[in-house]
């Protein structure tokens, strides 16, 4: 890329563990070529987190739910913006579809074999080929060397100046002390830890200040596990933060602890050391930036499976996780914080 091309469009639309990763880019972008003006196309469910970094100019929306009136609306939301390249970091039909559609000349996607669904027919240049053995993070950034851009020495999500100081919420005033947050659960049921295990967890956090954090899917979940706890201090917040909120409250945390899930690469992105309990997903791939010697992975041969929900084995992946395990790598996380 040269400095004559200065409108990139990202399509990245989710899930909120993949955008977080992906705003790696967005820095090294501008700092190679700082007149350059980035787009966001994400869907709604992901677009509060992109709006937070301070460097990327524009978000479109695609609204999945409005059907074809949606894709008709999103054209000619790219239509209005010329733009001279595209990065597909999403490598699915959909993505690859919203790429060619953005008009741009240069349409750099993922190499064929490690594309899905024909995504590749859709984009003119493409990274290397590198499989799953190496982290998102990585993958990612071959897409700088495809710029002309080295690949940099130091990444910068965006999300670091969003501090506990930033925010303003009812709950503020409990989180004056050193805590612990735990993530309830992810956007798979197959990576979820077991109610028990979470219980057990608290009951051993005797004395600590525990924050439980989740979507609004695991509200429920987080009520029984504050009345039912005689460990630690429960601090419920599932369900009560926005992403701002809940960024500010991960970055003030000395450790967190849950399943490969947004929050945990939220995590990473704010240099907070996260304890992830892996099962369906490989470690190699998803382990947080900074927290990769903090992962568990179950010893079982079906794992990991790459599959949204078990398929009739209770997830014992999950299951063999065992607290005593959790609280030893937690301790260790949190001797880092």
């Amino acid at each position: 890329m040269t400095e004559a091309s200065r409108r990139i469009l990202i399509v990245l639309m989710g899930s909120l563990g993949d955008v977080v990763r992906g705003m790696y880019l967005v820095d090294a972008i501008k700092g190679a070529f700082p007149q350059t003006t980035i787009t966001w196309l994400v869907e709604p469910a992901c677009a509060g987190i992109v709006r937070l970094h301070p460097r990327i100019d524009d978000v479109i929306l695609f609204d999945r739910g409005a059907g074809i009136r949606g894709i008709f609306a999103l054209r000619r939301e790219l239509g209005r913006r010329h733009f001279d390249v595209t990065l597909d970091l999403q490598r699915h039909f959909k993505s690859g579809f919203f790429s060619w559609m953005s008009g741009a000349t240069h349409r750099i996607g993922f190499h064929k074999r490690d594309a899905k669904e024909g995504n590749w027919l859709f984009n003119t240049d493409y990274i290397d080929e590198r499989g799953e053995t190496v982290s998102k993070i990585e993958h990612y950034q071959l897409f700088l060397e495809r710029l002309g851009i080295a690949k940099p020495l130091t990444l910068s999500s965006g999300l670091e100046g969003i501090t506990l100081d930033t925010v303003d919420a009812p709950w503020l005033s409990q989180l004056t002390s050193p805590y612990v947050v735990c993530v309830l659960g992810s956007s798979w049921e197959s990576k979820d830890w077991l109610e028990d295990g979470f219980a057990a967890l608290l009951a051993r956090l005797e004395g600590q200040r525990v924050v439980l954090v989740s979507d609004q899917s695991k509200v429920a979940l987080a009520a029984r596990l504050e009345s039912g706890t005689a460990g630690a201090s429960v601090i419920n917040l599932a369900g009560k933060t926005s992403l701002r909120e809940l960024v500010a409250v991960v970055q003030g945390a000395r450790a967190v602890v849950g399943p490969d899930s947004g929050p945990a690469h939220i995590a990473g992105a704010v240099r907070t050391p996260h304890v992830t309990l892996f099962g369906p997903t490989p470690a190699v791939r998803n382990a947080p930036r900074g927290s990769e010697g903090l992962s568990l992975v179950a010893d079982i041969g079906c794992a990991p499976c790459k599959r949204r929900v078990c398929p009739g084995l209770g997830k014992v992946c999950m299951r063999l996780i065992h607290p005593e395990a959790v609280i030893a790598k937690l301790s260790e996380a949190q001797s880092r914080g």
